[in-house]
């Protein structure tokens, strides 16, 4: 064979290298287009503006297909570098709490930059140790999200980028689409409104257990939000999130069978306490002519680039068919409905149900419901994982993919509690344990937030770490961005919530919040405390003791207020009982001293929650009240926003207090009113010797209530009064009293 010529080889060379070169930048600029630059610096922008100017954005590839971020510095200016916008604000927020030592919250934000700015002496790198971290429950939607705005949602969607949130579920605006695919088959506006319920109640309305109820949703809401989805969904996806998307489940109109006469159409009902909803059987052929309307009526909405849909069958419901071979086809028909149009649809199933109907959803089961979906084409969120685990019962939900939430929140609750030790280790366990299977990230699904931020900045420290973290260290570093600085007093004061209200699960709430009764517990208002009372109270002196240094501080107020709050609540439990002793043993005078004490108690509170914005009725009925575009629609949105948190559905329903709030202007607008009424009718039957019936008594209150419901006064939506100076004064009235309640307690506990 001849050689070829020098110059030959040598152009052939330069060719190969040319191409070569071509081809990686090529590559390389298709991978940095994951990270869209001018999102990540926008959301700088947003969060630090006087300070934006100091960072710089940049791209890095992901390691092992995992989200990774860097900071370091270079002259005068920070780098913060990741593979996508979520990666640069978590490195933006990894410099926030670690170097400035601030935090965002939902609950107060401490912002204050020191001077002079700090710097990245070394590379700090981290990478995920999971594909996904999920965020929302759909009650979320409700239960705290059922007013937001625009401005509300960016400054959400920022605080999930900060906190590594890659998984967010978003139904926001998905009625307007259901109208459309319904329209299109022939139903009216009678169908609709007997299908949509009012904007509070769209979760139950979603999961296919109730229709109607404080509807008809009005035509301006739909419009409205489904333009706010498409902001919502742009954001989400410029920052590199994959948002879940709402998929087909059955649900249909209670009119369907009227339009649809040959149609196999079944009943569910949602644990009787609301009329039945329909379910279309999964063989009837327009189980996925229904399907596939909506999936298209989506991608043309809102796109389907991202391919995650969630749907949920028979939440909290009996299946209408118990058959194996109907549990089997009912997953498959939801899966099916959206891979004809995705044909990369994956399907994210909230795996709640195998919770609540354990009894019916043994592991076989589950097997076999699962079994209808491919393996790589289903992630089950283990909902309440924190606490009730399905994965260990499972063998990993037999090979599927998975996600470990945390759930702690129940409507919307907000009293302080949560097991910050579990959530410190399990969280990180987890990922190391040999027997996860495929286990896919770690998610944080309550069903309302806007409480307890300390309990999910803990969560979420695990987004980008796979240790265990130590607590009593951790609140240290905690205390000190919440506040800016480090004190002893705060520290302190930590130190105690995490042995007190922060030591064990589960929602305890304070008596005031329940329908009046001499009972010691009222259905949703458990009082039994898992925790010493009166070892709670150093804590409120402690935070006190630091006032002089922190008062103008946004988080040390919030802090402040809902740790005197709990000391009062739990105290109000205990005067209750007082006067339910009291009444028991004919005692007018010491009935009238102790029940004077409690509507006090009441009033107080409802001054001390009234210094913070967060903790105001009046808040929540005003951002209701301004979607309205006419008067009609105002009062519709205003019973939604009052029902929801009191009785939650009409006069005589079940769940009333299941979404009780810690909030100025319920306290004295709403509880406080049913007290001093419950109070009037005990004493004078005290006094004129007749025995006081209970029954009648709660009669009388549900109609009263009810008219609550359907009113319309008006209630605070600012902050009043100086947060410090009121805790002051309120600690100073109480305190002694309320030590000296516990001991006499603790002495009559150790007669018996």
């Amino acid at each position: 064979m001849k050689k070829k010529p020098v110059m030959c080889r040598t152009i052939a060379m330069l060719l190969f290298c040319l191409t070569f070169a071509v081809q990686t930048a090529g590559a390389k600029e298709n991978d940095s287009a994951s990270l869209n630059k001018e999102a990540a610096y926008a959301l700088i922008k947003r969060i630090l503006p006087k300070y934006a100017d100091r960072f710089l954005v940049a791209y890095i590839p992901m390691e092992n297909n995992k989200d990774v971020f860097e900071l370091e510095a270079k002259g005068e200016k920070i780098i913060l570098k990741g593979n996508n916008g979520v990666s640069v604000a978590s490195a933006l927020n990894y410099w926030l709490k670690n170097y400035a030592h601030c935090d965002i919250s939902w609950n107060g934000t401490n912002l204050e930059i020191p001077s002079p700015f700090l710097m990245v002496k070394e590379k700090v790198h981290k990478v995920t140790p999971h594909d996904y971290r999920h965020y929302f429950n759909y009650c979320t939607f409700n239960y705290t999200a059922s007013w937001w705005d625009w401005e509300r949602w960016q400054w959400e969607i920022d605080f999930m980028a900060l906190n590594g949130i890659n998984m967010p579920l978003s139904m926001t605006g998905q009625n307007a689409l259901w109208d459309r695919v319904y329209r299109s088959l022939g139903f009216d506006d009678a169908d609709m409104d007997a299908f949509f319920t009012g904007p509070a109640y769209f979760m139950w309305f979603w999961a296919g257990n109730i229709d109607g109820l404080n509807g008809p949703l009005p035509k301006s809401w739909m419009k409205s939000h489904e333009e706010l989805q498409k902001k919502i969904l742009l954001r989400e996806r410029e920052l590199g999130m994959k948002p879940i998307l709402p998929a087909f489940s059955g649900h249909v109109p209670p009119t369907f069978k009227k339009r649809f006469p040959n149609a196999k159409v079944d009943k569910v009902n949602w644990e009787g306490r609301f009329a039945d909803a329909y379910v279309l059987d999964p063989e009837d052929p327009m189980f996925q002519q229904i399907a596939d309307k909506f999936m298209q009526e989506q991608k043309n909405t809102f796109g389907l680039e991202n391919h995650l849909y969630g749907a949920d069958t028979f939440n909290e419901m009996d299946l209408p068919h118990q058959d194996s071979a109907y549990v089997r086809k009912i997953g498959k028909a939801v899966y099916d409905g959206m891979v004809k149009t995705d044909p990369n649809a994956i399907w994210v199933m909230q795996g709640w149900l195998f919770w609540d109907r354990r009894d019916f959803w043994k592991p076989e089961r589950i097997n076999n419901y699962l079994s209808g979906v491919p393996d790589d084409k289903l992630i089950i969120l283990d909902l309440f994982a924190d606490e009730q685990p399905i994965w260990t019962k499972t063998k990993s939900f037999f090979g599927k993919p998975w996600i470990w939430c945390m759930l702690h929140n129940f409507g919307g609750r907000n009293p302080l509690y949560g097991n910050l030790d579990y959530i410190a280790k399990e969280p990180a366990e987890m990922v190391h344990d040999p027997n996860k299977g495929q286990l896919s990230g770690i998610g944080i699904v309550p069903e309302g937030i806007e409480q307890n931020p300390v309990v999910y900045s803990l969560m979420l420290n695990h987004v980008w770490n796979d240790k265990p973290v130590n607590v009593g260290d951790w609140l240290i570093g905690y205390a000190h961005s919440r506040y800016g600085k480090r004190n002893q007093y705060t520290e302190k004061a930590w130190n105690i919530l995490h042995k007190t209200v922060y030591a064990k699960e589960g929602s305890y709430e304070t008596i005031v919040v329940a329908r009046p009764t001499f009972e010691k517990d009222n259905e949703w208002a458990a009082t039994d405390l898992p925790y010493d009372a009166a070892a709670l109270i150093p804590a409120w002196q402690n935070m006190l003791a630091a006032a002089d240094q922190f008062k103008n501080n946004d988080c040390y107020q919030f802090d402040l207020v809902s740790v005197g709050t709990q000391v009062l609540a739990n105290y109000a439990s205990v005067v209750q009982q007082k006067f339910a002793k009291d009444f028991k043993q004919k005692n007018s005078a010491a009935f009238k001293q102790h029940t004077t004490e409690f509507m006090q108690l009441i009033a107080d509170m409802d001054q001390l929650m009234g210094t913070r914005r967060e903790l105001l009725l009046g808040k929540w009925l005003n951002d209701a009240k301004k979607w309205g575009t006419n008067t009609a629609e105002t009062r519709l949105y205003e019973k939604n926003a009052r029902d929801l948190i009191t009785l939650w559905g009409g006069k005589d329903a079940v769940l009333h207090e299941y979404a009780n709030k810690q909030w100025s202007g319920l306290f004295n607008g709403f509880y406080g009113k049913r007290w001093k009424m419950f109070i009037t009718e005990a004493s004078d039957a005290l006094k004129s010797k007749k025995i006081f019936d209970q029954k009648v008594f709660t009669e009388k209150i549900k109609n009263w209530e009810w008219d609550w419901v359907n009113g319309t006064e008006l209630y605070p939506d600012q902050p009043s009064g100086d947060a410090a100076a009121i805790s002051k004064m309120i600690y100073a009235k109480y305190n002694k009293q309320i030590i000296a309640a516990y001991k006499e307690l603790k002495l009559t506990k150790n007669k018996k």
